[in-house]
């Protein structure tokens, strides 16, 4: 293992790490008026209306497949029978529809982020790095899902980058696994790892503000009643009237 690897492989990502949990923490001692998405849907809706669903879900939909690709072994889908040839068409084609959700979330809001002018005055300097740090991982996520798995001879990354981050969380990541890997692969890598430092520092921290609990809130009821006209205090019948006058 090279010095290089060492720092690339190794160190950069423990200490992304270290910056995303203690950020965190940092940040909801100290800045907590400040967890907040800043929403602009008062300031524009049109466009945020198809392009926040577009992104979020797709996203979703791409974290799972990360979490199915990256996480779970090679091992266990064979235990579980899945054939290697259908598991990489499966990954494949739901990787490209999350990818083209994605995409199309992203240029619309990204158009509108940088076209409206209230919605641009509310991007800090530090959003605008998260924001340019996304749009490369999501390309460079884009072109291997599409270009090589889908379109391409394929690569299987669960041999190669799968094993270096599951190592990294048992405290024995293979370095040699990823630094063999196709340069596209360890960028995406770099700038996953890259993004995770500066998320606690930015509006992504609203993530881990979802409401899940509305799910089993109770149910909140809402009752009409008949408009009355009101009456002044102390009396019964008696209507408000303006000062000064007499009847």
């Amino acid at each position: 293992m090279s010095s290089w690897d060492l720092w690339w492989w190794v160190i950069l990502p423990y200490l992304a790490l270290v910056t995303f949990v203690v950020g965190h923490v940092w940040r909801w001692r100290y800045d907590r008026f400040g967890w907040t998405s800043r929403s602009t849907q008062l300031q524009e809706r049109r466009l945020l209306k198809w392009g926040g669903p577009l992104f979020h879900y797709g996203t979703f939909a791409a974290i799972a497949g990360h979490i199915m690709g990256i996480l779970i072994p090679e091992s266990f889908t064979r235990w579980l029978g899945i054939p290697e040839g259908a598991y990489r068409w499966f990954s494949s084609i739901g990787g490209t529809i999350a990818a083209l959700a994605v995409i199309f979330g992203v240029v619309i809001l990204a158009f509108r982020r940088t076209t409206v002018p209230k919605v641009r005055a509310t991007t800090s300097p530090v959003d605008w790095v998260a924001l340019l740090l996304l749009a490369v991982v999501i390309v460079l996520g884009i072109i291997p899902t599409m270009g090589i798995n889908l379109l391409g001879a394929g690569y299987d990354y669960r041999q190669s980058v799968a094993l270096w981050f599951r190592g990294l969380f048992a405290g024995n990541p293979d370095v040699a696994a990823i630094s063999h890997a196709p340069l596209i692969y360890q960028v995406h890598a770099t700038a996953a790892w890259a993004i995770l430092a500066v998320w606690p520092f930015t509006r992504l921290v609203h993530a881990w503000s979802v409401p899940l609990w509305y799910l089993w809130r109770p149910f909140i009821l809402y009752r009409s009643r008949t408009a009355a006209h009101p009456t002044e205090p102390g009396t019964s019948g008696r209507r408000w009237r303006r000062i000064g006058v007499r009847y």
